[in-house]
């Protein structure tokens, strides 16, 4: 069940706002998303900014620190990445920033690919909880939840997006 306290559409416009005016004066962008949340979001970002041909997808599961401890998850998702990385300004869409160790492991990730200009972070929600010192450059707000608590991100079939706070 969706919650109210949480509009992830207003959210995301807010988000998306924030994104266009801080690449205003970007060269060479573009947006990748982290499945599955932040990959929803980058589509939609992508769509807005025109910049669809720019846009890919990232699957951090080979890439993260704690693989060994929670073996391959079964949703993985090949990372699409059908632009040159070398020398681009790229985004890197979540959905939600916690320990930071996602973000760690795509920003590795994509640097398989190339070497970038510039990695800039956009997330819907900052929760704290950092482990890593990794700040968002674009975030729509920031929440507080308990450990026991998540936040996930949900896109219905009409591509309208809400938010639900499971237990761990």
């Amino acid at each position: 069940m969706p919650n109210p306290d949480f509009d992830a559409e207003a959210l995301y416009q807010v988000l998306a706002q924030r994104v266009k005016a801080g690449l205003a004066d970007a060269q060479n962008t573009a947006i990748v998303g982290i499945y599955s949340g932040g990959a929803w979001l980058a589509e939609r970002l992508a769509d807005e900014l025109q910049l669809k041909d720019r846009l890919g997808f990232i699957d951090v599961s080979f890439y993260r620190d704690d693989y060994a401890e929670k073996g391959l998850h079964a949703e993985v998702k090949p990372t699409q990445i059908p632009f040159e990385v070398e020398g681009a300004t790229i985004v890197l869409v979540d959905d939600v920033l916690y320990t930071g160790r996602t973000t760690r492991a795509a920003i590795n990730e994509l640097f398989d690919y190339g070497r970038p200009a510039r990695i800039m972070l956009a997330a819907l929600v900052d929760r704290g909880g950092r482990e890593l010192p990794i700040a968002a450059d674009f975030v729509a707000d920031t929440v507080s939840l308990s450990n026991d608590q998540q936040l996930v991100l949900q896109r219905a079939d009409d591509g309208r997006f809400s938010l639900t706070v499971d237990h761990a």
